[in-house]
């Protein structure tokens, strides 16, 4: 049963985090008819522009986070970023409240350590060598256990905010003081990984619903700095790394249960398929499903949500995407080159609405039909450089 927004009978959304995937994700409820409620640190983030009403606070205070859920009381409470007290949202689903995928996910997910231990240590998948550190002392300890070159992150943390590649000795205190710098939430430790030269990696998004499990054809990217920069679908691999890379993905959902939508990146090695990350939500990479797929990552993750059915999903054609960044800092920004950039073939654009912007922060996307991913790729990197931004 479905209610209607602003009523007593309304289907309640709260959504923890109001970036550019949780607007999607905010369109995708609005277009069910459930009433959303966007929360974030600041005012006026895009999914704020679409949501029924919204509340600016500090999501790692849980008095504050308490009071808002309280006082809304959502029937589903959907994360969308890292800066969350995860350990009180435990306390909020033993109080009735539903959280998705599941308190305990949404906990081990948004810590590196929690999720490497449980894929590599519990379920034994394969990952690249690893270790944790809290202090400076144990991080040069981790980088000569691990060697070198190895790849440093913190156990908290997006869009590659302090992530680096460390390849000199000479470069361990300066890796560890941005790992530090670049912790979101409660993040006190960084993760030194062996560093595996890849042939290529992947987002295997998989969708937990009622009636079980789907998965969405493979995503290619390329990250820069750690942060996405530019995806398409599908990524041409053999059946059996795919076959391994969907046991991989069921095998770690399965354990972290719920229902939505996963994120599961995996680094591919000739025929080895290496567990990664995961994220217990809508995909930075996965924004070419708002083009590619009979239905995008978002809808799925609200269908998923709301316990309705989730049919057979598919490529509608080689698409990509690709990121417009900023290059400087402001408080009032335009777009020029919309026109040019909407001129290239079977492209769409899609500006995020961020009130303001930094050096390298994310504030659009090109999407894009080819013939093939090659065409496609080209055309939304035309596209994206087409769109300038231009600051006050």
């Amino acid at each position: 049963m479905l209610g209607t927004p602003l009523k007593n009978s309304a289907t309640r959304l709260l959504i923890l985090g109001s970036g550019e995937l949780g607007k999607e994700v905010v369109i995708e409820a609005q277009r069910l008819g459930v009433e959303v409620i966007a929360v974030d640190r600041y005012q006026n983030a895009p999914a704020m522009q679409v949501a029924h009403r919204s509340h600016v606070i500090n999501m790692l205070d849980k008095k504050e986070l308490a009071r808002v859920i309280r006082l809304e009381r959502p029937h589903y409470i959907v994360p969308e970023i890292e800066a969350i007290d995860t350990v009180f949202l435990q306390v909020l689903e033993q109080e009735g409240f539903t959280v998705i995928p599941t308190a305990r996910a949404t906990n081990l997910t948004m810590n590196r350590e929690g999720i490497r231990r449980l894929a590599a240590e519990e379920l034994k998948l394969p990952t690249a060598r690893y270790c944790f550190a809290s202090t400076l002392e144990e991080f040069r300890a981790g980088v000569e256990e691990i060697g070198l070159p190895c790849v440093v992150k913190p156990i908290m943390s997006s869009s590659g905010k302090g992530q680096s590649v460390v390849r000199a000795s000479s470069e361990v205190n300066q890796a560890w003081t941005y790992a530090m710098e670049g912790a979101r939430g409660a993040s006190d430790k960084a993760i030194i990984e062996e560093f595996i030269p890849f042939d290529y990696e992947i987002t295997l998004l998989t969708v937990r619903y009622q009636d079980g499990t789907r998965f969405c054809p493979p995503i290619g990217h390329v990250q820069i700095k750690g942060d996405y920069h530019e995806s398409w679908q599908p990524m041409a691999m053999t059946q059996q790394v795919l076959d391994e890379a969907k046991r991989q993905a069921l095998l770690v959902t399965d354990a972290l249960g719920g229902r939505g939508i996963f994120g599961v990146e995996l680094f591919i090695k000739g025929e080895t398929v290496y567990f990664s990350e995961v994220s217990p939500r809508p995909h930075d990479t996965g924004m070419v499903t708002m083009i590619s797929q009979n239905m995008s990552e978002f809808e799925l993750h609200v269908r998923a949500i709301l316990g309705l059915p989730v049919p057979e999903i598919l490529n509608l054609a080689p698409a990509a995407s690709h990121v417009v960044l900023a290059d400087s800092a402001a408080d009032e920004v335009t777009f020029a080159g919309v026109e040019a950039a909407l001129a290239v073939p079977e492209t769409k654009v899609r500006l995020f609405g961020k009130p303001d912007t930094r050096p390298g922060r994310r504030m659009g996307v090109a999407l894009s039909f080819g013939r093939d991913t090659d065409e496609a790729r080209s055309r939304a990197e035309q596209a994206a450089h087409a769109i300038k931004i231009q600051t006050v």
